[in-house]
């Protein structure tokens, strides 16, 4: 299969341009190329930015082109338009496009957000999701035979926000670390090489239609997350759960200070890690064992020169866990 990738060298896009040549298929990337991360060899990499033109998209075919990029309801407008020929398309989406998150157990059938127009021109929180809507309208609309993925948050090497990063190295160190609330808060995990290889296979096969992509199967929760990576690593950490209101009283909110948890009584959008993946996992999405994605995230921080800075400073901590 010849597939060309929009993005492809950072994140997703690196894991899917891996997964795609692992299994025997002829990748082309096509980016700004203003990127640290290379692009991986073997590939074919066509530099351009999308926001100013596609023409070397003119006169090529591929049998696919998965999309891992596309923010605007435009850009998947002009590169359709660019790709001319009707082949298989894939458009990444996100579990943010659904309207009401506020509630548990969201399918691919529950209602998104009003699709926000062109004139919108940042991305933002409070934009993402009616964007990545939007462009869900264009590829509908399209009549392209289309694969829509919405993924809940993804982990994995080379992830570039840092936010599973950030609980690695505090579960990989040694002492007390702030550990957020009583544990029980529900947690949604996709390691990206799971999301990209199962991606691949969907469109080898010529999947369309709409799938919620989180993972695991079975419920855990924050306190299963952090069990299992303190085991992990070394058994040297030591997790203190302080409870919400204790840490607000500190302005220690959740998602910006302590990544990745929405406590239940705070947050925009609480029910983000009830997502149902049933359709995902009946189609063939298998996640990998939690502790697989903590150890090799810890191998890749590790070598990283300097890690994303991201959520509590240890000067913050070190005063919650005094108070």
């Amino acid at each position: 299969m010849r597939l060309l990738l929009i993005g492809g060298s950072v994140f997703l896009g690196r894991a899917l341009a891996d997964a795609a040549m692992a299994r025997g298929h002829e990748v082309s990337i096509l980016n700004r190329g203003k990127s640290s991360a290379t692009v991986p060899e073997g590939v074919e990499h066509l530099k351009a930015d999308r926001d100013e033109s596609l023409a070397i998209l003119r006169g090529r075919a591929w049998d696919a082109v998965i999309d891992t990029c596309a923010y605007f309801p435009r850009q998947v407008r002009e590169l359709l338009e660019a790709l001319e020929d009707s082949i298989h398309y894939t458009f990444i989406s996100s579990v943010s496009a659904h309207a009401d998150l506020s509630q548990s157990g969201l399918d691919e059938e529950s209602s998104l957000f009003e699709p926000m127009g062109d004139e919108v021109t940042e991305v933002t929180k409070d934009t993402y999701g009616p964007l990545k809507s939007a462009c869900e309208q264009v590829v509908d609309q399209s009549g392209m035979a289309a694969l829509i993925i919405r993924p809940g948050v993804i982990a994995g090497p080379n992830d570039p926000t840092g936010r599973f990063g950030y609980w690695v190295r505090r579960m990989a160190a040694t002492g007390r670390f702030v550990a957020p609330g009583d544990g029980g808060a529900p947690l949604q995990i996709i390691d990206v090489r799971d999301l990209a290889e199962w991606i691949v296979r969907l469109v080898e096969g010529q999947a369309t239609g709409f799938f919620n992509a989180v993972g695991p199967c079975r419920p855990i929760t924050f306190r299963d997350f952090i069990k299992t990576g303190v085991k992990e690593l070394g058994d040297r950490a030591q997790p203190c759960w302080i409870l919400d209101e204790t840490l607000a009283s500190h302005d220690i909110e959740g998602w910006e200070k302590l990544p990745l948890w929405l406590p239940p009584a705070r947050g925009k959008a609480p029910r983000l890690f009830e997502i149902n993946g049933q359709k995902a996992w009946e189609a063939g999405l298998v996640n990998r064992p939690l502790a697989d994605t903590i150890r090799d995230v810890s191998e890749y921080e590790s070598s990283l020169h300097e890690p994303v800075s991201i959520g509590m400073t240890r000067e913050e901590e070190a005063k919650v866990l005094e108070a």
